[in-house]
């Protein structure tokens, strides 16, 4: 039997996620698309769904799956504001899921097939006064060619429901014809450099102060400047103007660097040795799946993690929408960010060999595929494009226990390229090549320790520990963690003592970082912190709190 947990009692409102969704970069004006739109499918009748949640979803109003590689048919109306004539209109998606075909008033302005990345289309040539039809015809086929994540048409374990279709927000906004394209904000502990791609000239107001832009760009010097941490989460709110066009943004200072300390290769953060004490966070919600119900929703996780100790959020091969980013930037907790990952997993030799230590050497014939290799590597760049404004991302995760792997010591050197200022694991759990900041292992079955690479250690995933709470989970007849207990107080002893008998010596060995697996279920997982509804906590706030104290003065003595 599964259960599943409605909103019921949230009152939604008629149009969710009313909020600008581009923290990084937010302009005056906008129409939000989000709301009721009408769907049809190939092999059923029209009916009502409301966007951004994705059809497979309870707070759809749908709640069922399209038939595989069925095309969905999205459509709705709007009407372009009186105020925003003469301007150029763009169109904005979040995300579909995973290939899709944009039409307004049946001219096509756009095709899209990145199931996780944000699009746009200028429409101005599409829309008319008065009613425009807008219509989204979108297929969710789960090639092993595109980035798919842990979504799985034969969902258990540790693959999940899939999520087709729209899943993020839909928005409109006006621009004039020479707009502000897009913001490249670079930091270190004393200045900022700020680079505005589709103007020249313009001015930046920051604290009472303006500095003009040469050539789209600015340095900007700020000596005993307020620096960025997870216990003092200082940003710095500008607001950019450049002919027409004006928008709003913000930067943190704050630097990552490797430092011997003691002969031991330590990760820092704004030049000191730092414990990234952190949780595995795949962002799924039991009545959203990929989407939470309201924006609050990750502010909610973020501080309940917070709360328990934890200043590090392990965001495990899917990209949130950018307001989760934002969240932790102005809260305060640092993101270790996954690629979603593409190609085929094979049990036997991505699962079971490595956890017998038997690991493949030489990852140059893994995912021969040249069409998979190019869209992950496509991918890979848009990611770092899309998030490297956020000062709460201080770690990129190429690979994930050799999921779609290849070539991993060029995709690092790519990486570097477009992103020299945060780590890289190369390779989170097994496969390790030549190139990586960290060595990064999983252990879930053998005691805790330390890899043999001389490179800053990362227990990138561990624990795993499953505590049922049967009237809050998805699955009562099948149970998935790596050690179950029937009570709650042998699985909160059992989960202090990881970290006080394991952890915390490691700590003081060279252990740079853990992330414990993980916030909360997920469908046939159990291993949360959190049940899948989010109802219960399964921990008290004091169980860990302490050790984390410990664990920081134990990378800095």
């Amino acid at each position: 039997m599964q259960m599943l947990y409605t909103a019921a009692g949230r009152n939604l409102p008629a149009v969710p996620w009313n909020r600008y969704p581009r923290p990084q970069m937010q302009r005056a004006d906008w129409l939000c698309l989000n709301g009721r739109w009408s769907l049809a499918c190939e092999h059923g009748a029209v009916q009502q769904i409301l966007v951004p949640f994705c059809p497979e979803s309870l707070l759809s109003g749908v709640a069922e799956a399209p038939a595989a590689g069925e095309t969905m048919v999205y459509r709705r109306f709007f009407r372009i504001p009186d105020d925003w004539q003469g301007r150029r209109i763009l169109l904005h998606f979040g995300a579909v899921s995973r290939s899709c075909t944009v039409l307004v008033n049946g001219c096509e302005v756009c095709r899209h097939d990145q199931a996780y990345l944000p699009f746009s289309a200028d429409i101005t040539e599409a829309v008319c006064d008065g009613d425009n039809r807008l219509e989204v015809f979108a297929v969710n086929d789960l090639s092993p060619k595109f980035p798919r994540g842990k979504q799985s048409l034969r969902r258990g374990g540790m693959w999940y429901t899939p999520c087709s279709g729209i899943w993020q927000t839909v928005w409109l906004e006006p621009v004039p014809e020479r707009y502000i394209r897009r913001l490249r904000i670079r930091t270190g502990t004393d200045f900022a450099e700020i680079s505005a791609e589709g103007v020249q000239d313009g001015v930046i107001e920051l604290e009472d102060r303006e500095y003009p832009l040469t050539e789209g760009q600015v340095r900007i010097p700020l000596p005993g400047g307020r620096l960025w941490t997870p216990e003092n989460p200082q940003l710095y709110f500008f607001h950019l103007r450049a002919g027409e066009d004006a928008v709003s943004s913000y930067f943190a200072l704050r630097s990552l660097s490797v430092q011997s300390v003691r002969g031991i290769p330590r990760l820092c953060l704004n030049g000191r040795p730092y414990f990234f004490n952190g949780i595995l966070d795949q962002g799924y919600w039991s009545d959203g799946l990929y989407t939470p119900a309201s924006p609050e929703g990750f502010e909610s996780d973020i501080l309940v993690m917070k709360e328990l100790g934890f200043n590090t959020l392990r965001k495990h091969i899917k990209i949130e929408p950018e307001q989760f980013y934002y969240d932790c930037d102005r809260l305060g907790m640092i993101v270790f960010q996954d690629m979603v990952s593409s190609g085929e997993y094979r049990y036997l030799r991505d699962t079971v060999f490595p956890n017998m230590h038997f690991c493949a050497r030489n990852d140059r014939r893994l995912n021969q595929d040249p069409e998979t290799r190019k869209n992950f590597r496509q991918a890979m760049a848009e990611t770092v494009r899309l998030l490297q404004n956020h000062p709460c991302i201080c770690l990129w995760t190429i690979f994930n226990e050799g999921w779609g792997q290849f070539c991993a010591d060029d995709c690092f050197r790519e990486l570097k390229m477009l992103d020299p200022d945060r780590f890289i694991d190369s390779t989170s759990g097994w496969f390790h090549q030549k190139e990586s900041d960290v060595d990064s292992l999983h252990l879930y079955f053998e005691k805790l320790h330390l890899g043999k690479l001389p490179l800053p250690q990362l227990l990138s995933e561990f624990g795993g520990y499953s505590w049922k709470v049967p009237a809050h989970s998805f699955n009562l007849e099948k149970t998935y963690g790596y050690r179950k207990y029937e009570r709650q107080e042998d699985f909160l002893r059992a989960l202090r003592d990881l970290y006080k008998n394991e952890i915390l010596p490691l700590a003081g060995k060279g252990l740079c970082g853990a992330i414990y697996t993980q916030v909360s279920d997920i469908e046939d997982e159990t291993n949360g912190l959190l049940t899948f509804d989010r109802a219960v906590n399964k921990i008290p706030s004091d169980t860990l709190s302490d050790l984390a104290a410990a664990l920081q003065q134990a990378v800095q003595e």
